[in-house]
């Protein structure tokens, strides 16, 4: 670690609000919101990568960001020492585990994103994780916000988003919620459901809706199609005959092939499918111009973006290449997964010996199930603990629990380590996504606590921070 900046912070909102507005293009405005004039019609449009070589990028247009409070972010060269910061944060004498976000990592995802999918405009999922630093970051950066609930969209309006870069993505949405999009100027919103769209019409007549449709995934970390989406072959024209009968405004159509998709040519499916409701809303007299992907794409370390971005880019051009029709899609794991590395300390351990033999070794970390790692219940995912390097590498059955009095509080039920000791840690990595926003401090074990970090080469987060 080279040095340590302290951030004194006082709120910005209107140079914010430049940088962020001028990130969406007209267009895109247009398609979220016809019939209102973009704010942007008579500024230009920013873009933050025309080229980017191997390792060079566009220099990055001035960004005004601040976090309220005092803050710290920690500057790193190359590489981030996770022994130097277990000393630095002293976590010998804490009780907490700590979280490690790169907020470069952000940066550097958002860059790919721009690379890989240049007509897709990211509507990052709050819901996967709401850290302010990360929020804000993403909204300096140009992206817009998929918001499932009202207490998400004010969260997103506090920190002086425009609405016009907010979707209400939640195909049921209790009446309160949708009264109160109105009164913020939040237009645009999906349904799957005549139920809803009886209740839009009372509520908010004026919305512009997208008709979210099934297509699953053939395997995803989490599908959603049992939940939510209509038939597009059998129920989706239905809805939109009725839309029209109604008298309200269908925009587009959006899809959710499942969160952690590792099926990428569903999106091509989808895409198609998407298309024929294109067609058939034509002859309705609706002329839609806004396709939503959706969630789906691939964000831990060592996963590319490229594979379903060529499926995704061929897909679009075959079936949607009119460039009137804009396209959004709602990462939410891409963007922070890999950027958060969670550091654990043992604290307690108990040996299973059975006839003179060492069977298993338990430890017992200060955090599990209840905290980050409800991701293993919620998420469907898998930990993968590694260790700080030992003299005796020699592998053991081990397995991993967190601190509460549940016997269900297990993170691994099976793992090989080495011969760990109490006050060791271990180290977690791409636990960015749907954990500390679910999190509870159940049994009073407290939640971990964030230490930020950027690469000292990060133009564009040294600009934010």
């Amino acid at each position: 670690m080279k040095y340590q900046r302290e951030i004194e912070a006082e709120i910005d909102v209107a140079g914010m609000l430049t940088f962020i507005s001028q990130s969406l293009d007209c267009e895109t405005f247009a398609a979220l919101n016809p019939g209102r004039p973009s704010p942007l019609s008579t500024r230009q449009s920013v873009d933050l990568v025309t080229t980017r070589g191997k390792n060079s990028r566009q220099k990055s247009p001035p960004l005004t960001m601040k976090i309220q409070g005092k803050s710290s972010v920690e500057i790193y060269g190359d590489e981030m020492d996770l022994r130097e910061i277990i000393r630095k944060e002293n976590l010998d004498a804490q009780e907490e585990a700590l979280y490690v976000c790169d907020l470069s990592d952000i940066v550097n995802k958002y860059y790919i994103w721009r690379e890989c999918l240049p007509r897709v405009v990211p509507f990052y999922a709050v819901k996967c994780n709401d850290n302010p630093f990360v929020l804000k970051l993403l909204a300096a950066l140009g992206t817009g916000f998929d918001c499932a609930s009202k207490g998400e969209i004010k969260k997103i309006l506090s920190m002086g988003v425009d609405a016009e870069k907010i979707i209400f993505a939640n195909p049921a949405k209790p009446n309160s919620h949708v009264l109160y999009a109105a009164a913020k100027g939040i237009a645009t919103m999906t349904f799957d459901s005549d139920f809803e769209l009886y209740k839009i019409a009372k509520t908010f007549p004026d919305a512009n809706l997208v008709i979210r449709i099934r297509c699953d995934a053939e395997k995803a970390q989490c599908p959603l199609g049992q939940k939510f989406g209509c038939d597009a072959e059998l129920e989706a024209p239905g809805l939109i005959s009725l839309a029209k009968e109604l008298g309200l405004k269908v925009i587009g159509v959006s899809f959710h092939v499942g969160s952690g998709c590792e099926d990428f040519p569903v999106y091509e499916r989808a895409i198609c499918a998407a298309k024929t409701l294109f067609k058939y809303a034509k002859t309705l007299g609706y002329d839609f111009n806004l396709l939503d992907l959706g969630g789906g794409f691939p964000g831990d370390k060592g996963t590319s973006l490229k594979e379903v971005a060529d499926i995704i880019n061929k897909a679009l051009d075959k079936y949607m290449p009119d460039s009137a029709i804009h396209i959004i899609a709602e990462p939410g794991r891409f963007f922070v997964s890999s950027a958060f590395t969670l550091i654990c300390k043992i604290y307690s351990k108990r040996e299973i010996v059975q006839n003179d033999k060492l069977e298993k070794t338990m430890y017992f970390i200060n955090d599990g199930v209840y905290g980050s790692f409800n991701c293993i219940l919620y998420d469907h995912r898998l930990a993968a603990p590694t260790y700080i390097t030992r003299a005796d590498n020699t592998l053991y059955n081990s397995s991993i629990w967190g601190p509460t009095c549940d016997a269900l509080d297990q993170i691994c039920e099976t793992v090989k380590l080495p011969k760990l000791n109490i006050g060791d840690y271990l180290i977690f990595e791409n636990m960015g996504a749907y954990t500390l926003p679910i999190a509870s401090p159940f049994n009073g074990f407290p939640l971990p606590r964030v230490k930020f970090f950027m690469r000292a080469s990060d133009e564009t987060a040294n600009n934010i921070f």
